[in-house]
């Protein structure tokens, strides 16, 4: 680390009642990579929103080679050369990677765009860098990992020499999160500096110089990564000792769900070809995929979002026609949604209003909502799941994810459903929020509750899964007990390989 290029003193922010920084200093050296660590609400994104402009500090300064930064203004930052890549892209999806990337870098009265020469530009960033990607591409028909990569091409098009990364991998496989990180190593080498968001031990571990750790909008600690370890960093960041539970053996009941080759198409694009699997009470059942495979499809189908073409579905043993979302909730079927943001909640609704919309008839006397009675089952979700950070009037998008997760989960399981339909259920969340997320899934199994597991996270359908189908190109594998096989044969079956000999039936 040369002399900072950075220097953030002595910053807090408050919104309302809830302290998101307090007194929060650090620097960032020439061609360094610093990972701000914390558990979801910590105050990491805050920080660095205050950084690139988004917000003014209450109290504290930022400043760019000794120079302060003016608050509140990001064209400022992006001058000072500061870019950002936000956890969710703000990029225009019918545009093509080259008019992304130009877009806001133009007078609006320049007569004419000088395409030319901002092609070469991005095909020079793009070599230097090893972020390849074709300019004419339209950005919606690229892969997330791809998109990613234009997020970042447009903030080095714009000069920056500081890079901030929101949580990079939130959205990314394992492939594409390793790829990532060798590319940023390899800009650090090049003189950038770089701060990344991340809750992940194992990734601040692998690519950080130096990691910062917030806790309740404080700075608590500050280490070098060569000097520090993942249990360290886990106490540091929840402020106590977390493990994740175990499932315990178990004998599962009935089969409350039944699939016989179901098969779903969706704008003519067939998602699930002739899909067969059963699930049972008090059980789990994991369905392992990459992205993109079918499994959002699948876990859309049994919650009502959309229909088959063929196959039947068999639900607490009467076959079901065309399965309505009021269908799902009245027999019993929650859902945790893959997309929390988009799915789960409407943000600028008030956290009552979220825990009771998917249950409004049961909230509502002639016509009207009950006001009282949804605040009183917040307030009963609030205090059984730990939700923090609001009362059952605050706006649902001020919580972190893992407490927008802990009320999406509360909202499903405080009545015992009888199905369960877990998708990603612990994506982007932080160690303490995975351990209490997985705590309540093991209990709800243990209640007697099916659980679909839908995932990409190898370990934790491991640790979860009673058995596992592995799901390709909108088929489904066999099950495997959970018990009889290890990472590499789920790695193979994630590929396509798998027999029909010696696994355990669908009709199990």
């Amino acid at each position: 680390m040369t002399n900072a290029v950075l220097d953030i003193s002595g910053v807090s922010k408050r919104f309302g009642d809830n302290l998101a920084n307090e007194d929060i200093s650090l620097s960032l050296g020439r061609g360094e990579i610093v990972a701000l660590l914390g558990e979801n609400g910590a105050g990491k994104t805050t920080l660095m929103s205050i950084l690139f402009g988004h917000y003014v500090p209450d109290s504290g300064k930022v400043l760019i080679d000794g120079q302060e930064l003016p608050p509140g203004k990001p064209r400022a930052a992006i001058r000072a050369g500061i870019g950002m890549v936000h956890q969710h892209f703000s990029l225009a999806a019918n545009l093509t990677v080259l008019e992304n990337v130009m877009a806001g870098t133009e007078r609006l009265w320049r007569l004419r765009s000088d395409t030319d020469a901002a092609r070469l530009k991005l095909e020079d960033i793009s070599t230097r860098f090893g972020l390849i990607v074709d300019p004419d591409a339209r950005l919606g028909d690229l892969s997330v990992g791809e998109q990613q990569r234009v997020e970042i091409l447009k903030a080095l098009y714009n000069d920056a020499r500081i890079l901030v990364l929101d949580e990079p991998t939130a959205v990314l496989t394992n492939l594409e999160a390793e790829r990532l990180f060798r590319t940023l190593k390899g800009m650090a080498r090049e003189g950038l500096s770089l701060i990344f968001i991340s809750h992940k031990l194992d990734e601040v571990m692998a690519a950080a110089d130096r990691i910062i750790v917030l806790r309740g909008g404080r700075k608590v600690a500050e280490r070098l990564a060569k000097e520090t370890n993942k249990a360290e960093l886990a106490e540091l960041m929840i402020g106590r000792k977390v493990a994740r539970p175990v499932r315990e053996p178990s004998t599962p009941g009935d089969v409350v769900l039944r699939v016989t080759d179901v098969s779903v198409s969706i704008n003519g694009v067939e998602r699930l070809k002739s899909i067969n699997f059963s699930l049972r009470a008090g059980e789990i059942l994991g369905v392992i995929g990459v992205s993109g495979n079918g499994q959002a499809t699948l876990a859309h189908l049994l919650s009502g979002t959309v229909r088959r073409d063929t196959g039947d579905l068999v639900l607490f043993g009467e076959p079901v026609g065309d399965l309505s979302v009021q269908d799902a909730v009245q027999a019993g079927i929650g859902r945790i949604p893959e997309d929390r943001n988009k799915e789960g909640v409407i943000g600028e609704m008030a956290i009552w209003e979220n825990a009771v919309l998917e249950r409004l008839p049961w909230f509502s006397r002639h016509g009207l909502v009950d006001r009282s009675a949804g605040q009183a089952f917040a307030r009963k979700i609030i205090d059984a799941f730990d939700v923090r950070g609001g009362k059952p009037s605050t706006r649902t998008r001020v919580l972190s994810g893992g407490n927008m997760q802990k009320l999406i989960l509360g909202r499903n399981l405080i009545d015992r459903p009888r199905i369960l339909l877990a998708a990603q259920p612990a994506r982007g969340l932080d160690e303490g929020a995975v351990a209490a997320v997985h705590d309540r899934l093991i209990q709800a199994r243990r209640d007697g509750t099916a659980v679909l597991l839908v995932s990409e996270d190898l370990e934790e359908v491991m640790a979860l899964a009673d058995r596992i189908h592995a799901i390709v190109n909108g088929r489904l594998s066999p099950a495997v007990a959970a018990d009889k096989v290890n990472s590499t044969k789920l790695g193979l079956m994630m590929a396509g390989e798998w027999s029909e000999e010696h696994e355990i039936s669908h009709a199990l």
